[in-house]
């Protein structure tokens, strides 16, 4: 077995403890909050990276050097950041639609993540110009 695969199954067993005790801290009542959500997401970013990209060394898989890797990387962070969009919208409309008002926090973040695509790509562009 891969070192890649030893890996994915031991971050993957990890992170269905964290998810499994945040599920008891819910029933108990008790609350979960910021250091439960981080440590799921970071759990969860290592274990599809893992499961994701070859390992050099072994040549199991898609190596993120690789041109391949390099347009599969572009193609994902283009449709990761509309999904963010969308749910960045959402959570706005659904903000006012419970409370009746506008989190200004997060109508900025909204505002900020319109603008961060196309300021990135003037960048880049213009880092090749």
């Amino acid at each position: 077995m891969s070192t890649r695969k030893i890996g994915a199954i031991i971050i993957g067993a990890a992170t269905l403890i964290v998810i499994g005790y945040s599920i008891f801290k819910i029933i108990t009542g008790k609350e979960v909050g910021f250091n439960e959500v981080i440590v799921i997401g970071t759990l969860l970013m290592m274990f599809f990276s893992a499961i994701t990209w070859g390992n050099k060394e072994e040549k199991d898989g898609i190596l993120l050097e690789e041109e391949l890797g390099q347009r599969i990387t572009e193609e994902s962070s283009k449709i990761s950041y509309f999904i963010l969009l969308f749910f960045i919208l959402a959570a706005v409309a659904a903000d006012k639609l419970i409370n009746g008002t506008i989190n200004v926090f997060l109508l900025g973040i909204l505002g900020l993540a319109m603008i961060i695509l196309p300021f990135v790509e003037f960048l880049v562009a213009k880092k090749y110009q």
